[in-house]
């Protein structure tokens, strides 16, 4: 389809639509179940999860600020990798983030059905996995954010600042009515599994404490329908994620607090399991209707997110077809709505298709396979920025990222661990279908006569730091701690192993910055 014939995205979005947008992504089905998750795996140290959790995203979201706003494109995240290392790593990061996004969408559905099932049991079974009926309820909700998505942006837009404020007053009401009541005596309890520094790094991404912060993308993505994306995507991603924080880390000093002691005094930290977290805790400390309000906005809040979602989610897709990676049919954008219809209809077939498998049926496997076919895209942006920053150094850059030389390997560490604390469960599921999704990239370019074959030798050179990269974090999550027990005493120690593994990720950051294109060819628009 030509220029002429094709629609163009509609740029409607305003500085506070991207903030909420990405506030709104953060404030999600995170809040519902972060705290309780945390407690269990770090205890009354989870606030030093939530810190490191935010430096990680903040340390990330900047290197996108300066790529966002030197190329506002929707679906940034899968567009600026192809810019500056060619269409393999444009493939590898298009492919990830389908499975990343898509996830997203079907999390929220099912933090909705499970809070849902507090009032109709028959949507859940008893190991909070849904029956018949709730499947069939989640998929409703899918349809609903489908054809939320399907006509206008502009509306898109509006309803989810709306929305967003809205998703503010429970928790805040959430914070001020527990903190009365308060127990002093709870922050000096233990008994988190595992507890001490590993439980700090596993509550990062098994708690869904980065899960909760990775809403920071979605001024990055929605870059292109941006009216002043420069000015407004760097203040969008940070102010997003400093509000997020604020409100995470008060969120948690009241639900360990807020907890009875009685329930403590038997197991400790690991012995707290609410259903429906925040509204068995208002039940439990007799506050019957802030437990519901609590219910009511567990719908609220993951619908909001979920409809987010799935509208990055065809942003994304759109963008990996655009790289000429993909079929072109998600291209294409419609001239009256300016929205990437086909690709909202793909983005619906997965979302299903993500609430199916046994492994991720509940919301903590999700979350878990989420956080890391996120991070495992992360980690281009720093290698981007450095290499463009080499072959492009006259690109406009309104916002500079002064001090890149030391943030951007930070930011690849602080990715590269997001993806390591998921543990041998997630990454050996994940990177076993990242690397032979390349025979499909093969299949692609092979019938594209815009590649030439030169120019896909050069590309996939450019891309071996990548997928070997993908490799050295499977080798060291058999080998480090974040194992199953099943699977015997690790090899390498905690802390000891997220060490190692940070200062190996280093040789694939250098590699990676000097593997970027001598001549990267960056599309103007769009359109």
């Amino acid at each position: 389809m030509t220029k002429k014939e094709n629609g163009k995205l509609k740029k409607k979005l305003g500085a506070l639509d991207l903030f909420f947008l990405g506030v709104g992504a953060i404030i999600g089905s995170g809040w519902l179940y972060a705290a309780q998750n945390g407690a269990n795996l770090a205890g009354t140290y989870t606030w030093i999860s939530w810190l490191i959790g935010a430096g990680i995203i903040i340390l990330i979201g900047l290197v996108y600020a300066e790529l966002a706003a030197a190329m506002p494109r929707a679906g940034g995240f899968v567009r600026y990798p192809d810019f500056s290392h060619g269409s393999t790593v444009g493939f590898l990061i298009g492919f990830l983030s389908m499975l990343a996004y898509s996830s997203v969408v079907a999390i929220e559905v099912e933090a909705v059905r499970g809070y849902a099932q507090y009032w109709w049991p028959a949507l859940g079974q008893d190991d909070g996995a849904p029956t018949a009926l709730g499947f069939g309820f989640q998929i409703f909700l899918l349809i609903v954010f489908f054809l939320l998505n399907y006509w206008s942006v502009n509306i898109f837009g509006k309803t989810n600042t709306v929305l967003t404020i809205f998703k503010f007053v429970v928790p805040a009401l959430i914070i001020i009515f527990l903190l009365m009541h308060l127990e002093i005596s709870n922050f000096s309890v233990g008994g988190a599994d595992p507890g001490g520094l590993k439980g700090i790094f596993a509550a990062v991404t098994g708690a869904g404490i980065v899960f909760a912060f990775n809403g920071f993308r979605m001024p990055i993505e929605f870059a292109g329908e941006a009216r002043k994306p420069q000015k407004d995507i760097p203040r969008a991603i940070i102010l997003s994620v400093l509000v997020g924080l604020l409100i995470y880390l008060l969120l948690q000093f009241a639900f360990i607090g807020a907890v009875p002691s009685d329930m403590l005094a038997s197991g400790g930290w690991v012995s707290v399991n609410f259903d429906s977290p925040w509204a068995g805790l208002a039940t439990a400390i007799g506050i019957g209707w802030l437990a519901n309000l609590v219910l009511l906005d567990a719908v609220v809040s993951p619908s909001a997110t979920g409809n987010i979602y799935f509208s990055a989610t065809a942003r994304s897709l759109f963008a990996w077809a655009k790289n000429g990676t993909f079929y072109s049919l998600f291209q294409k954008i419609d001239k009256r709505t300016g929205l990437p219809r086909g690709a909202l209809w793909l983005t619906l077939i997965l979302a299903i298709l993500w609430m199916s498998p046994q492994q991720f049926r509940v919301w903590e496997g999700l979350v878990a396979g989420s956080t890391s076919a996120k991070a495992l895209t992360f980690v281009v942006g720093p290698t981007s920025l450095m290499s463009l920053r080499k072959s492009k150094p006259d690109m406009k850059r309104p916002f500079f990222l002064k001090g890149a030389k030391v943030i951007a390997p930070l930011a690849f560490i602080s990715a590269t661990l997001v993806v390591y604390w998921a543990g041998w469960t997630t990454i050996s599921l994940l990177v076993p279908i990242a690397i032979p999704s390349l025979i499909f990239y093969f299949a692609f370019v092979d019938k594209d006569q815009k590649f030439s074959g030169g120019e896909i030798k050069s590309h996939f050179k450019s891309s071996l730091w990548l997928i070997v990269y993908y490799f050295y974090m499977l080798v060291m999550s058999y080998m480090g701690s974040y194992i199953p027990e099943d699977m015997g005493p690790p090899i390498i120690e905690a802390p000891w192993d997220t060490a190692v593994c940070a200062i190996g990720s280093l040789f694939f950051y250098y590699w990676g910055v000097n593997s970027g294109l001598d001549n990267p060819q960056i599309e103007d628009s769009d359109e």
